[in-house]
């Protein structure tokens, strides 16, 4: 092993770079289609955010001509089901929601009152169907469109009580909210939340109950006389983006070719094989094409079974090759070093969060094996300095 090989080497290993950053760079690209999150969106529609209702009677002696009334009492029961889509490289949060709510307003005046109840939709360009609007069990005269908000009117006698009852089901996207709006204070209010999947995230108000069920979780926000209640929030679970992650393994995988040829120049110099540089290009090779058949591969099929398959191909092509250049032995070797560094160190862009940390320990105990495998070396054997040859003795006749 000279100087120059490892200079070039290193070469090699700064073009497998720019390559692996091209091919990071598209993935990156893939993934930010914007046509397919709107085309999502469309057919799905946003984040739903469902307010609280409010109610109002008329009273010249106020600032606005109202006097605005909150529920006395409320009742809500949601179901979320979680139904996430797969676009291109992408996965999307969407579920489905399954919304019925009872909501009791009273006449707090010791006169009749013509009360008018409002009810808003939680989006605009959301479609909504089996949809329900009971004031005292009559359905609503209004136009429902979905842009603009339900109104009704209902006569109260005195301390008189008017009960409204919707529900329907529609579709979302990453989360559902329930909001109180301005109101400041909450009374006799309880939602029950029926969610079917195990990772639940509350981004607002935490729940007063909750328990683990068969499919999921039940859920429940209690606020007997609750005085600035807190929104209530359902984050969808979390899920790996093919693309996003492909792209971060791609930036990261020259890290990984450093440690791996740095371990494998270590043993060449230890046994006493001789790589040539060509043989490190080949090498390269077969580490690029497990980046390369992985970003194509994971918006085909699931992306464990890509990252698995694009893994083994990698895998036995440098295995295979190392076999047939210098024997079982060191292949066995460098297929363990390949194997930590190229696939265990990539998998770990699958937990977020881990990645710096997985770098930080790679380096720690790839630096230990390399100080216990060449203690004993004698570098200066390993890397003689050549002497210069003097010139030849002249002959005079």
């Amino acid at each position: 092993m000279t100087i120059l090989r490892l200079f070039t080497i290193l070469f090699i290993v700064a073009c497998t770079a720019l390559a692996w950053f091209v091919l990071g760079s598209a993935l990156t690209m893939r993934s930010l289609d914007a046509g397919q999150s709107a085309a999502v969106l469309s057919g799905w529609g946003p984040p739903l955010a469902q307010k609280h209702p409010t109610a109002w009677y008329e009273s010249p002696g106020t600032r606005d001509g109202r006097r605005v009334l909150r529920p006395t009492a409320s009742t809500v029961n949601v179901g979320l089901h979680y139904a996430p889509r797969q676009r291109g490289l992408l996965w999307y949060r969407t579920y489905e929601a399954d919304f019925k709510a009872e909501y009791v307003f009273e006449n707090p005046t010791p006169i009749p009152q013509t009360i008018f109840v409002q009810f808003v939709l939680p989006a605009e360009t959301a479609s909504y169907n089996a949809f329900s609007f009971l004031l005292n069990g009559k359905p609503t005269s209004a136009n429902v469109t979905g842009r603009e908000p339900i109104t009704e009117a209902i006569a109260l006698e005195a301390g008189g009580r008017a009960t409204l009852a919707v529900a329907y089901k529609t579709r979302g996207l990453d989360r559902w909210d329930y909001g109180f709006g301005e109101e400041a204070r909450v009374q006799n209010f309880v939602l029950h939340m029926n969610a079917d999947f195990a990772e639940v995230d509350f981004p607002a108000g935490s729940p007063t109950e909750r328990k683990r069920t068969a499919a999921g979780w039940d859920v429940q926000w209690s606020y007997a006389d609750e005085i600035g209640a807190r929104p209530i929030a359902m984050a969808m679970p979390n899920v790996l983006n093919p693309g996003p992650v492909a792209a971060r393994i791609t930036f990261f995988a020259p890290v990984s070719l450093v440690f791996f040829f740095a371990v494998l120049v270590i043993l060449c110099l230890v046994k006493g094989v001789n790589l040539h540089p060509m043989n490190f290009f080949f090498l390269a090779a077969g580490c690029f094409a497990f980046q390369l058949l992985f970003a194509y591969l994971v918006d085909i099929i699931p992306l464990h079974v890509a990252f698995t398959l694009s893994a083994i191909v990698s895998l036995v092509l440098v295995g295979g090759y190392l076999f047939k250049v210098c024997g079982p032995r060191f292949a066995r070797m460098a297929s363990l070093a390949q194997f930590a560094y190229m696939v265990l160190f990539s998998y770990s862009f699958f937990f977020d969060g881990l990645s710096g940390l997985t770098i930080a320990v790679g380096a720690i105990i790839t630096l230990a094996i390399l100080m216990a495998a060449t203690a004993r070396v004698d570098w200066a054997e390993k890397f003689p300095r050549r002497r210069a040859t003097p010139p030849p003795l002249s002959h005079h006749a």
